[in-house]
């Protein structure tokens, strides 16, 4: 199957889905593509330009910055479970 015909099936599917899931599938086709470009390796340049990017950094705002990303990494994962929740 070409990819224009199977662009074409899935366009058709989706103009059959209910509105009130909608929000659902694109959530799932959105978060699904932003895995597929996760996928690309990055170049060694862009990543290294971070390297001893903390290391200036005073311990009291260090353990600030890492209480924050653990914080937005827990709202992160609660927006997502209640995001999966609301399939059922």
């Amino acid at each position: 199957m070409s990819s224009t015909s199977l662009k074409h099936q899935l366009q058709e599917e989706i103009e059959l889905i209910p509105e009130e899931n909608l929000l659902d599938v694109y959530n799932f086709i959105h978060y699904f593509r932003l895995g597929a470009e996760k996928k690309i390796t990055p170049n060694k340049e862009g990543i290294l330009a971070f390297a001893g990017c903390w290391q200036d950094m005073d311990e009291l705002s260090f353990q600030e910055m890492m209480r924050d990303i653990g914080q937005r990494r827990a709202d992160a994962s609660l927006a997502r479970r209640a995001n999966e929740g609301s399939i059922d």
